[in-house]
């Protein structure tokens, strides 16, 4: 039976990640990539301990949420918010299936994580929209670096261009990312109390400064004319290179902050 619900786990990451690929969302690749790498991890490190003990009601509930999951994903197109929900659903159905409704409980640091994943960037933005503040940094940092810059609330402007920050270019998605990324950190790694809090808030911090790099670039692209090179770092590759970068540092301060919880254990 384990082999059977590994298989079908494997089946329906490839199915997600095909649906997602299609999407031709860089933002979104990126994040699916990372949250099912974070749960696979995590599922990876406490499969010995999984208690596999399901009964007639979970296997049939799980066999319910199952159906319309594979059902909605045989008629998708584009970029739909039921890639968003996938993962979790389908982790859920899973873990029914193996080990019951009693057990589902060992399976929260996945689920969690998928729910983080589940979040659409739109949603945090109907809350809290960092586009003002990453207008501010991305000019100071282009000030700081010699350019002669001015800025508006969101419009950032040079001698020979301006760009306006939206709010899908505050870095919410890279936040997310990030932030899931700091969860499986936390979720595999012994950590102290006060590394819990500083651990997202480091994720956090350089996702959104990354981006704030990101911006600036793109204004000084704009002020050269280089419309090509600005869509390639704005929708295209470019903003996966800068997510790549993002999740290379916050690996580099995490394996900082463990050393030092390391030595200070000794």
């Amino acid at each position: 039976m384990r082999y059977g619900l590994l298989g079908l786990l494997s089946a329906l990451i490839l199915l997600h990640l095909s649906l997602v690929f299609r999407s031709d969302n860089t933002d979104l690749i990126g994040s699916s990539l990372l949250y099912w790498s974070a749960a696979i991890l995590i599922l990876r490190q406490k499969h010995s301990q999984l208690v596999f003990s399901s009964d007639l009601t979970s296997i049939v509930l799980g066999t319910l949420i199952l159906i319309p999951v594979l059902s909605k994903s045989a008629s998708i197109s584009g970029n739909d918010i039921f890639l968003r929900i996938f993962p979790i659903l389908s982790i859920a159905a899973l873990a029914l299936i193996a080990s019951g409704i009693k057990n589902l409980k060992q399976y929260w640091q996945e689920l969690l994580i998928l729910f983080v994943f589940a979040i659409p960037p739109g949603l945090i933005l109907l809350f809290f929209d960092p586009s003002p503040l990453t207008a501010q940094v991305s000019a100071f940092a282009l000030w700081s670096l010699g350019f002669q810059v001015s800025v508006q609330n969101v419009l950032i402007s040079l001698p020979k261009g301006s760009i306006e920050v939206y709010s899908g270019c505050a870095g919410v998605a890279t936040m997310l990312q990030l932030f899931g990324v700091a969860l499986m950190y936390l979720f595999l790694q012994p950590t102290q109390h006060y590394q819990k809090l500083l651990v997202p808030g480091v994720a956090v911090t350089i996702a959104f400064l990354i981006n704030a790099l990101r911006v600036a670039l793109m204004a000084v692209l704009v002020a050269l004319g280089d419309q090509k090179a600005f869509e390639y770092w704005h929708v295209g590759n470019g903003s996966f290179v800068f997510s790549t970068i993002a999740v290379i540092l916050f690996s580099l301060a995490c394996q900082f902050l463990l050393s030092t919880y390391e030595s200070r254990s000794l």
